[in-house]
């Protein structure tokens, strides 16, 4: 069956003034499309920063929407073993299956009213795929999306895991033109917002900026607030598979005309 395949690195980096510019972490990641309309999102995320975060996720959603299906997440916190756990989602119900060391086994069903719009596993790849909930043909503004879930609600998703539901809202500045490690590339511009109802502490204000096409790979993304941290990509390459043949689908990176 034919499928395409996109692999990257993003490099983890700070914006505070003592250390500007200081690698903090990164992540390794894959998007393969499937042909059934499934992307799997495969990330391994280190933060260096203490206590040290070390993340490795595996993530279905339905290509058209990012609507979640199923996915699992393992965690290591200041080198040691934090919490496995894996997650399944249906129109009507979340449920999970989970260990970690604060609460030990857990098993959590929710009876949903509406389906999950959004899983948020903490890959900073999973935040470019997040935007394709926006509606592109709304133009520029905010949309709001009640029915998202998190793995944790701690902001380097460093709990847990387990099922913590919540609300935010995307706001979609424009498109644009960035140039990352990675090249050059055409972008949309989005922010997260109205994270404060919800969470222990709201989130910082947070900018992230996509491909503009149908991959909606993250590029850039900035965290402002008490946080101060970068998120650039350095590598990207694309692949597509079919007939038992693999090979590069498009150029690595998109340079101005």
């Amino acid at each position: 069956m034919p499928y395409r395949s996109i692999r990257g690195r993003i490099r983890y980096s700070s914006h505070e003034p003592e250390r500007f510019g200081e690698e903090r972490g990164r992540e390794y990641f894959s998007i393969t499309q499937q042909a059934d309309g499934t992307d799997v999102l495969q990330a391994h995320c280190e933060i260096d920063d203490a206590p040290s975060v070390t993340r490795d996720i595996v993530q279905a959603l339905r290509h058209s929407d990012s609507a979640p299906l199923d996915c699992s997440v393992r965690l290591t916190v200041g080198d040691k073993f934090e919490g496995t756990g894996w997650f399944r989602f249906t129109d009507k119900l979340a449920e999970c299956e989970t260990f970690n060391q604060r609460d030990g086994r857990i098993t959590q069903r929710m009876e949903l009213e509406a389906p999950v719009q959004w899983m948020q596993c903490h890959p900073i790849a999973g935040d470019g795929l997040l935007m394709r909930l926006y509606d592109l043909s709304q133009g520029p503004g905010k949309q709001h999306f009640p029915n998202m879930m998190l793995s944790s609600p701690d902001h380097r998703g460093a709990t847990g895991p387990m099922l913590f539901k919540m609300g935010f809202s995307l706001v979609y500045v424009g498109e644009t033109e960035i140039t990352v490690e990675a090249g050059t590339f055409h972008a949309r511009h989005f922010q997260v917002t109205d994270t404060a109802a919800d969470l222990p502490e709201e989130h910082p204000p947070y900018n992230v900026w996509v491909t503009a096409d149908d991959d909606y790979i993250l590029l850039r993304a900035e965290v402002g607030g008490y946080m101060q941290t970068h998120y650039e990509l350095a590598e990207l390459d694309y692949f597509a598979a079919q007939d038992g043949k693999t090979e590069a689908s498009k150029p690595a990176v998109e340079t101005p005309a």
